[in-house]
């Protein structure tokens, strides 16, 4: 019996590595759904190449083009939230949630709430409803694997044991393009500089978050509400070689790492091929060409977004959603080169110190505190910003 997939967000990065992976064990898996955001194109490509059965744009202006180039197959199209909770919460047993941003959040809560297995790369649905989401999944027996590298390095050292026997979690963080840059360059540092990671090929907002740091505060969030750990047993190091993907140290004074190529299709394949394996085609370590592995304690005075996540998890409530949404507008901003490169914590610890932190008691609420946190933000950045 072939496993069936639904791949939320098939055209995006995610999606893309996971479609090479299904496409090379075609006698394992069965992508059963794809969505994507606008490209309509590309979507109707995959499905047709696939062979799936139901292909949903989330924007309903390119639904009229999909239907076309779907016009002769046996794939339906469809468009918009309500059809996008139908992929997810359909007859695929996997979900790979890979849908950027809180437009992810409604699909991973539909997917979760019918109890499927969800490879959970959207880093929104924990960071900004990391409760509502681990409440919904244990009351429908939903499993949540990670997809992030790190995360799911975690959860691979974590097999076979249980939550007593771990003393701590370290994620590693690579540093970004600024590790070594002085506290003075920083404000000056431009877009394309910020873009260019060391290690990873990633996308621009993902990549400015890596040079804030703002992405390993993030994932500190999101580690809370997979592993359920409190932060203070929660530790972050700059590790530069980006070959050390996270540990877990144990109550006997064991730590155990999880290695490997920077390619994202080593963790996506444990997700998978879970609880078994699946090969891929990543580049194997060669020890001898990494030669040495560094550690470095985060200056979080340069990098203040691993404070301000910290400060976001322990408040809790709407303080991590809050967080989210400030981040993303002072990025945008950021990358639009409306704002300096130093702003963008500003920007989000103004937003903290003004924000209400009650905890939201749905999606819905997880939403409204995104778009108004959004619209604060916009309209104070100027002030903020002198």
């Amino acid at each position: 019996m072939r496993r069936k997939i639904a791949i939320l967000g098939a055209t995006g990065s995610i999606g893309s590595s996971t479609l090479d992976l299904v496409e090379r064990s075609p006698d394992r898996f069965e992508v059963v759904a794809v969505t994507a955001a606008s490209n309509s194109d590309a979507l109707a490509d995959i499905a047709r190449r696939t062979g799936a059965r139901l292909a949903v744009v989330a924007d309903e202006a390119h639904f009229d083009n999909l239907r076309t180039r779907l016009a002769g197959t046996d794939c339906r199209a469809a468009a918009g939230e309500t059809a996008l909770a139908e992929a997810a919460s359909g007859e695929a047993e996997l979900v790979i949630a890979a849908i950027v941003g809180c437009a992810g959040l409604q699909p991973v809560m539909a997917a979760v709430e019918s109890g499927k297995t969800i490879g959970l790369a959207n880093k929104e649905a924990l960071v900004t409803a990391g409760a509502l989401m681990t409440d919904a999944a244990a009351a429908n027996g939903a499993t949540i694997l990670p997809v992030d590298s790190e995360h799911n390095a975690i959860f691979q050292c974590l097999a076979g044991s249980r939550r007593d026997d771990v003393s701590r979690i370290v994620l590693t963080a690579s540093g970004g393009p600024f590790r070594t840059a002085a506290a003075s360059d920083l404000e000056a540092m431009t877009p394309a500089q910020a873009v260019a990671h060391p290690n990873w090929a990633m996308g621009p907002k993902i990549s400015t978050d890596s040079a804030t740091l703002m992405n390993k505060g993030l994932e500190l969030i999101e580690a809370h509400y997979l592993f359920g750990l409190p932060s203070e047993r929660i530790d972050i190091v700059v590790h530069p070689q980006s070959v050390i993907h996270s540990m877990v140290e144990f109550v006997d004074g064991s730590v155990l790492a999880q290695l490997g190529s920077p390619d994202m299709r080593i963790p996506i394949a444990y997700v998978l091929g879970w609880p078994e394996r699946l090969a891929t085609p990543a580049q194997r370590l060669d020890f001898k060409s990494v030669g040495r592995l560094d550690f470095e304690e985060p200056d979080t005075q340069r990098f203040p977004a691993l404070r301000l996540s910290r400060e976001a998890l322990e408040q809790g409530g709407s303080a991590p959603a809050v967080l989210n949404a400030a981040n993303e507008v002072a990025v945008a901003s950021f990358l639009a080169g409306e704002i300096r490169f130093t702003d963008i914590t500003r920007i989000v610890e103004d937003a903290l110190a003004q924000a209400s932190y009650l905890p939201p008691q749905s999606i819905a609420e997880v939403l409204d505190i995104d778009r108004e946190t959004r619209l604060n933000v916009q309209s104070s950045m100027k002030a903020v910003c002198h």
